[in-house]
Order: C-alpha cells, then structure tokens, then sequence
C-alpha cells in the first residue's frame, strides 16, 4: 500500500519519531499506519547512540517553581528541530527534568543523569535514551539553574526565553509581591540585563568599556580636558542598559526597577531585594541546523 508525505508526517505527530524512521517504518508495514507505529515501538535503543553526534540547537528553554514558589529552576534541553520541542512527549520530559532538579538538587548536568527521575524508577540518563529513541532526535539537557528562597519563573514566546529570580524578602506571602516579582521577572527577559548590580561589572570589563568610550570621544573632536567627564556621562548610560536594577522599569520608564522595588517593598511594608537571576535563551551560541521541513519531507517520498 502506498503512502504520502502527509503520511509520514501524521505518523511523527503520532510517536514523535523523526522522519527518515518514519518512512522506513511506513516502507516496513507497506503504509499501514499502526503496523508502522509497531515497528517503531519494537526498535531497540542501539539508534539512539547514532542520534548524539547530531546538532541539537532547537529545543526549549524552561522554567517553574514548586508548589509554595521556595524553589524554582530554570533549565534548557535541546533537540534537533523545533518541530520536536512542541511534541507533548519531548515537553512532558523537560518538566520531569526540571522536577527531579528541584527535587534531587543536583551539582551538575552530569550528577542530574544520575538521579532517579522524578515519578519514575528510571534514571534521568535511562530516561533520556527512551526518550532520544522514541522521539527519534538527538536530546541534550544543556544547563540548569536552581535557586532556593522566594523565586518567581517566567517563560517567554513558548520557550525561546526562561528566567528565574530569587529575591530575599519578608513579603513573599503577601498579595501583590507575586505580581511584582512577575514583572521583574519578565524585566531580565525583554532588556537581558548582564549584571544585577554596577558593583557586579567586572573591573575588566569596565575598563574596557571606558577605553573604547575614551577612544570614540577623542576620534569625535572633543578636547581632551572634557573627555573624561564625557565618558563618566556615558558609563552611568552602560550601568543603565546593562545592571538590572539601574535599568528604567519596562511597564514605567520613568522609574528604575530599583525603585519599583522600593515602591513595592513600602507599600507591602516590608523589604525587597533582587538576589540573583538566570535568563536562558533557546540555542544562544549553539549552532544551528539550517533545514527546509516540508521540502525534506517531500523529497522522502518520491
């Protein structure tokens, strides 16, 4: 019996398998869907150490907190498609992954495939090899971060972006701080403040900053004996752009997220401090797989 490209496809929405295998399970069963899905099933875990040398760039970058927000982790796994990470199996992993941090507070990546996963008896490595067979890509946990305190997790556009902050504060069970840390949350994921502090630029990278200002004022025609207070103006500009809590407040530019914090920690009568924050982006300094999908398919079948 013959099938279609539309065949192959609707058979990876059905297992998650990637599209070469789906063909030659289809070629197998000679079209019959389920017959295909039994071939599938029935493949040993072998191809899954084929898969590892293969780009994975795609994936999710995730993020969420336990039940009363005094843990949280923000994490990315890779796959090699972004058709993959909106696979419900694929994603269903990502959460048991970022459970069994919060759960297991493991070192490392390498500690974390260790531990058993969470819900299961398996191991997290166990665990990823089924998954790498089943779905049929190449899947990498690349990082994770795990923060214990008052966190609030963000994830932004589906999982392109996932952020986690951790504050020190005594308000944390009042009504109106969840909404706040929200927003400082989703603050790290549209400005993508490098350092939470000016006291926290290194000083390297301070004076390299204030090398490349100095030069740009001189090659500008400044004179000399003004030049410094011009780059003084323009360091102040850099905490401003880059240190989170100098930054101008996304929802109020006309207040510093400094100050927001403050307005909130007074008006919930209490005290705010930003502690520490991640922001993951999906595939940053990854290469990346340059594929044309429906094309790939189409020719699968000719």
């Amino acid at each position: 019996m013959a099938f279609t490209a539309k065949d192959v496809m609707k058979l990876r929405e059905k297992t998650g398998c990637g599209m070469m295998d789906c063909k030659k399970a289809l070629t197998e069963a000679d079209g019959d869907m389920d017959k295909a899905i039994d071939v599938l099933r029935e493949q040993g875990l072998a191809k899954a150490a084929k898969k590892a040398s293969r780009i994975a760039a795609e994936g999710v970058a995730f993020a969420c907190t336990n039940g009363d927000n005094s843990k949280g982790v923000a994490l990315e796994v890779n796959a090699e498609t972004d058709f993959v990470a909106k696979n419900a199996e694929f994603q269903a992993f990502v959460k048991t992954v970022a459970d069994t941090v919060i759960t297991e507070n493991p070192a490392d990546v390498d500690e974390l495939l260790t531990k058993t996963a969470a819900g299961t008896s398996v191991t997290v490595a166990d665990l990823l090899q089924e998954k790498i067979q089943t779905i049929g890509e190449n899947i990498v946990i690349r990082r994770f971060k795990l923060y214990e305190g008052a966190v609030s997790a963000y994830i932004h556009a589906g999982g392109k972006i996932a952020v986690l902050v951790k504050f020190d504060t005594d308000v944390a069970d009042r009504e109106g701080f969840a909404e706040y840390a929200k927003d400082i949350a989703m603050q790290v994921a549209a400005v993508n403040p490098s350092y939470l502090n000016k006291e926290d630029v290194p000083a390297e990278v301070l004076e390299h900053e204030k090398k490349i200002m100095t030069e740009q004022v001189v090659n500008s025609g400044k004179p000399a004996a003004i030049a410094e207070k011009i780059v003084m103006g323009k360091i102040g500009k850099y905490y401003e752009e880059n240190c989170l809590n100098k930054q101008s407040f996304i929802k109020d530019n006309k207040s510093s997220v400094e100050q927001y914090t403050a307005q909130t920690a007074k008006a919930l009568g209490g005290s705010i401090v930003i502690s520490e924050f991640v922001r993951f982006e999906k595939g940053e300094g990854l290469e990346k797989r340059n594929d044309d999908f429906a094309a790939e398919v189409a020719s699968m079948v000719k």
